[in-house]
């Protein structure tokens, strides 16, 4: 291994040369600077692995230093040596982004060791990852060979995710390959298994939480004790997104986290109507057919009654709030920033429901627009553009809003999206709908090995209002295509973020509530 090169800041330093001595002696390159001004200049002129700043020096002092430091190093590592351990310089020091601390007088081996927990912390871990890889790897073949239920495979989908987001700073091409094969194979199982247990799931046999179980399982028991709650629905968020951005919000909130299973189809209209109403689509067709339209491509048609499908729910729970519950939805810039002044005036809320589209259109343009494919070409590269997002977002100003309020935050989303990559046939007239991920009309059919074909909706609490209604449903990560013209369309439709039809992304889904830290 190189010699790890040190600049140690310090007006004394020439006390500190046995502690130099030492760490040469350990493979650190050290470069003392007696000054600030000195060792910024020799930051501007070199590169270092770390820098050990004293907090008090003549001149510039060592808080001065490091936010100079990382306004144009960010990433370089700062463990700041202090004779204090007040509060108030250790939350001044990390405010300005200070990695560790050692305090006065320190031992040569108490550098040591946090030099090498911070330099060496990330070497260390990559290096153990494939050895937990495959011990996990065990775990979860063992797991999924052995018959799961759906407590286990969430709890499968939850560490292939968790490993998804470590392999991405890796870039190890042979785990990253054993992690794809692996998560194949887990995804196919698990559309089998939900292909033959949805049905018993709508009449409520051994059912997991489901879309149409959200509000009253996380949304109204708060509501019932008094709280003030705001429910935000994020369309369209995929559990490895959420991971993406929860960091950002653990800032602000405490949050506990849950995965549930999302309603088939995994589509706006069918997933959203349901988690509004706490109903399945055929009861929203039976019992208010006005609210309810169903095959169009328009998401506004679609989900156009989703306040009054939200009101309803709690008339029949026997909730009849004060104030009145609220509801927004935000497709675009202009909507976001509505809404952020509309929530900074709020002074008291009973339940304020939030729908945001972004991610949503985001997912759906990226299929039609060869720039934001090559952006975002595969699932990491969307997770961070996603976070860049985000992170800029009036969304993110909004959460900041609600952390300084007495309230609880619910977050969701009624459905995920899967990178679709394999092309099946569909055989339908010209009145079947489009989508790529499933299909409704009559007499449509499928191969039955890729897709599931549903022709007898009311075992699936989806609306049968015709004897020869039809529903097609994509398994794992294949997307419809037509017959004519297929290898044109296999090739142009290949590779885009889907939704509608039976994958563990699509269909587990998280739901998290957060509490403000203030």
């Amino acid at each position: 291994m190189p010699s790890r090169r040190i600049l140690w800041i310090d007006d004394e330093i020439e006390t500190l040369r046995s502690h130099v001595l030492f760490l040469q002696a350990r493979d650190y390159d050290v470069t003392p600077a007696a000054n600030g001004k000195d060792g910024l200049a020799l930051i501007e002129d070199s590169s270092f692995d770390a820098v050990l700043l004293d907090h008090r020096m003549v001149g510039m002092d060592g808080l001065t230093v490091l936010e100079a430091i990382k306004s144009t190093r960010p990433h370089l590592p700062v463990i700041m040596v202090t004779q204090s351990r007040e509060e108030a310089l250790v939350d001044e020091a990390l405010r300005n982004r200070a990695d560790d601390f050692l305090i006065k007088p320190v031992h040569a081996v108490q550098v040591v060791g946090t030099l090498r927990r911070v330099i060496d912390r990330r070497r260390i871990l990559d290096a153990a990852r494939p050895q937990q890889y495959m011990s996990d790897l065990a775990e979860i073949t063992a797991k999924k060979n052995a018959a799961p239920d759906w407590r286990e495979w969430a709890d499968i989908y939850s560490r292939l995710v968790m490993w998804d987001l470590r392999i991405d700073s890796l870039h190890e091409s042979g785990l990253a390959d054993a992690h794809a094969e692996l998560r194949a194979e887990c995804n196919r199982l698990f559309s089998d298994y939900v292909a033959q247990n949805y049905a018993k799931w709508t009449r409520g046999e051994d059912s997991p939480i489901l879309s149409v179980d959200v509000l009253d399982t996380y949304v109204l028991p708060h509501i019932e004790r008094g709280e003030q709650v705001y429910l935000v629905v994020l369309d369209c968020l995929r559990f490895d997104q959420w991971l993406t951005i929860e960091p950002l919000l653990s800032e602000l909130f405490h949050i506990e986290r849950d995965l549930y299973y999302g309603i088939l189809p995994s589509a706006t209209a069918y997933a959203r109507n349901a988690l509004f109403s706490g109903l399945f689509p055929a009861q929203i067709a039976e019992r208010y057919p006005s609210y309810w339209i169903e095959a169009q491509n328009d998401e506004t048609s679609t989900n156009r009654f989703e306040k009054q499908l939200m009101e309803l729910k709690l008339q029949q729970r026997g909730i009849y709030l004060k104030p009145p519950p609220r509801y927004f939805k935000i497709y675009d810039q202009v909507g976001g920033e509505e809404y952020r002044r509309r929530v900074a005036s709020y002074d008291r809320v009973s339940l304020a429901a939030l729908v945001v589209n972004f991610l949503d259109i985001l997912t759906h343009q990226r299929s039609q627009s060869d720039v934001l494919q090559q952006i975002a070409p595969d699932e990491e590269a969307f997770r961070s553009l996603l976070l860049s997002w985000f992170r800029n977002s009036d969304l993110y100003e909004i959460f900041k809003i609600l952390a300084t309020k007495r309230a609880t935050v619910i977050v969701t989303t009624d459905h995920g999206s899967i990178l679709c990559n394999r092309a099946t046939r569909a055989f339908g007239n010209r009145d079947t709908t489009t989508s790529l991920r499933f299909k409704v009309g009559e007499d449509v059919d499928c191969d039955e090995t890729e897709a599931v074909r549903i022709s007898d909706p009311d075992v699936y609490q989806l609306p049968a209002d015709s004897p020869r209604k039809t529903y097609v449903l994509a398994k794992e990560d294949y997307y419809f295509v037509y017959p004519t013209q297929y290898h044109e369309y296999r090739r142009q439709l290949r590779g885009g973020f889907q939704h509608g039809g039976i994958s563990m992304d699509e269909l587990l889904v998280p739901c998290a509530t957060l509490r403000p830290r203030v």
